[in-house]
This record gives C-alpha cells, sequence and structure tokens, in this order.
C-alpha cells in the first residue's frame, strides 16, 4: 500500500488512520488491495475533512464494491470467534466484555438501556441510568431477583483479624474455578460477608497455618467440591499459576513430583499451574521438587529447566491472622467465605 505509506510520511495520515487502512483491507487480495490504497490515497484530497468513522464506511464500500465474497467470510470467521473475557479495573471493580456479532451487541445493549429508563422514568428509580444497566445485566445474566444476591461460588480468603476484629489486611477473591481475581480492601471484605449473610448465601470454612503462613489444613465443610484438598491447593495459591512471572490463572492442580514417578497426591507435592505451564513442565529435561522456602516458611517450588538453570516459586502469603506474637505452632488464619445459592 505504497499511497498510504506515502501520506503518512508526510503527515496528512495519522498512525491510527493508516493501521485502519491496513486491517480493514487485510482480507483482500494483494492486487484488491493496492486498488484500495490507490482510490483512497493517491489523490490527498480524497480524505480531507474525513472523520475516522466515515474513513472506516469508505474503506468497507470500497473493499464490498472489488471482493464482496472476502468480507462476508471475514465478518463469518469474526463471528466464530466471539467471546466473554474478564480483567481487573481500578477502585475494587472488574471489565466483564462480550466480544458479539453487531446485531446481537446493539440488540443486548438497547434491552438494557429500555430497562433503565423504564425503571427511572416510569418506576422512580433513583439509581442512575448507568447503575441499573449494570445491576440488570447481572440479575438477567445469573437469574437471581437482585444483583448483590451473587448466587454462584465467590471465594473470599481473609484473615479473622480483617473479617471479625477490624483489621486492614486485605482480602483475595476467587471464582468457584479457583482462578485468582486480585485483592480487595478489608472493609470491603466486611460488607460482602455481612450482606451474605444477611441474604442467608455465606457459610465459612476455617483454613490452618503456620505462623510463617503456610497453609497446612481446613475443616471439612463444603458444598461443591468433592474434594477439600484441591480447594486449599487453590487457596494457598491465590488462584495464580506458580511459575515465576506467568501471573496467568490457575487452571489445573499439579503433581510437583509426577504420580508416575511416585509423588503424592498431597498439599506439598500440589502446585496450581496455568495450562500452558503444566503442559511445558511435562516436556523433556525439565524437574520440579517440593519444600519449605528457609526464609518465609512457606511452600515453594524449585524447578530446573533443560538448560540447567534453576527458579523458585514461593507461595503467596495468605492474609495474616490477628496474633502474629503468640508462641504456638498453628494458628487460626484466613477464613474463607463462600456465598451459594441457597436449596429450594
Amino acid at each position: 500500500m505504497p499511497h498510504t505509506l506515502a501520506v503518512l510520511r508526510e503527515g496528512r495520515l495519522s498512525e491510527g488512520r493508516a493501521l485502519l487502512l491496513v486491517k480493514e483491507t487485510a482480507c483482500l487480495t494483494l492486487e484488491d488491495r493496492s486498488r484500495v490504497d490507490t482510490d483512497l490515497c493517491a489523490d490527498p484530497a480524497t480524505l480531507h475533512g474525513v472523520g475516522t468513522r466515515r474513513l472506516v464506511a469508505m474503506i468497507n464500500e470500497r473493499a464490498n464494491q472489488i471482493d464482496p465474497a472476502a468480507l462476508v467470510k471475514r465478518a463469518a470467521k469474526a463471528t466464530s470467534e466471539r467471546c466473554v473475557t474478564i480483567r481487573p479495573a481500578p477502585d475494587t471493580m472488574t471489565y466483564v466484555t462480550a466480544l458479539l456479532p453487531v446485531a446481537q451487541g446493539v440488540q443486548v445493549y438497547a434491552a438494557l438501556k429500555l430497562a433503565a429508563e423504564s425503571a427511572r422514568y416510569t418506576g422512580g428509580d433513583e439509581r442512575s441510568t448507568g447503575q441499573i444497566m449494570a445491576d440488570t445485566l447481572v440479575e438477567r445474566t445469573t437469574g437471581q431477583e437482585r444483583a448483590a444476591a451473587v448466587p454462584v461460588t465467590v471465594n473470599l480468603v481473609v484473615s479473622d483479624a480483617a473479617l471479625l476484629g477490624g483489621g486492614h489486611e486485605p482480602a483475595v477473591i476467587l471464582d468457584a474455578t479457583g482462578a485468582g481475581h486480585g485483592t480487595i480492601p478489608a472493609a470491603i471484605t466486611r460488607n460482602l460477608t455481612a450482606g451474605a449473610v444477611d441474604l442467608g448465601a455465606a457459610w465459612l470454612r476455617t483454613i490452618y497455618a503456620t505462623t510463617s503462613g503456610d497453609l497446612i489444613g481446613t475443616t471439612g465443610r463444603r458444598r461443591f467440591f468433592a474434594d477439600g484438598l484441591a480447594d486449599l491447593l487453590r487457596i494457598r495459591d491465590q488462584g495464580v499459576c506458580r511459575t515465576p512471572w506467568c501471573d496467568a490463572p490457575m487452571r489445573h492442580l499439579d503433581h510437583i513430583q509426577p504420580a508416575a514417578d511416585g509423588g503424592s497426591t498431597s498439599l506439598v507435592n500440589g502446585q496450581g499451574l496455568c495450562a500452558g505451564c503444566n503442559q511445558a513442565k511435562e516436556a523433556p529435561g525439565w524437574r520440579s521438587a517440593p519444600g519449605t522456602d528457609p526464609a518465609t516458611g512457606r511452600h515453594v517450588v524449585t524447578t530446573t529447566t533443560p538448560t540447567g538453570h534453576t527458579y523458585r516459586s514461593v507461595a503467596p502469603p495468605p492474609p495474616r491472622a490477628a496474633d502474629q506474637t503468640a508462641p504456638r505452632s498453628t494458628g487460626r488464619s484466613p477464613t474463607i467465605l463462600r456465598p451459594v445459592r441457597q436449596a429450594a
């Protein structure tokens, strides 16, 4: 696309708009892309005063005239890649993003907008339009009557001091799969706990840790997981892959020393990994060994690569217990709160 490159060099086209020309014609053949390039960028006057939205429309209009089948094929591929993703946001919030075909996306937004306007102007709802739209999305997606009454398993790992004694140690939040979603302040944790208790949708599990913070056991009460050990592994590793520098959500519970080689199914010999790291460690030349970190007393995994390099992964510290000075070998440390759907 030599004309696009030329007007970019001359400063008459921004980098972002040049990228649009490249991306929007990527489905065309080299010859057809060259034709669009010539039609739109050969004469500088063609794009004079044209906004970005209009530029995209012009590109698509010209591409549709040249090869409509290519655009149809690209649209079908894009539809096949529809998905929903989640990522953290500031101030203990999160972004849940849905990538949808345009008709479906517009329909979802219009339905939420209509529900919000109806609630505000006919029902006297004092919430803002954005708040009503967000709450309606949660309610219609989960099937619950109120957005605050979360009906799925959400694990809050919080110290007894923060939950019961007014402490400030932040809590760790994990979803039902064990994937970590960061920390939240102690005050917000107490509010979530109080709200869940009021709704009759909370229960507690006590987790025991050494004074150094290494998790060693848990009470047996559970609702959804048949294996309490799996819960404890996810909580100890806080939903994040144990491989150094990875930070991907935990997906697999792995035997550090493979079970085929005699490795035990135990808390010490277990670790949480993402799918990619779990598969990578099975390649020839990789070795892993569990242990205890002498500096912190917490669980550690030592990994040796095929090149002989060694890396250590120490389990993240759990929220601190209320009494850090008592000379005891075990202490009641984090408590796990689970809002759950109540049986009918």
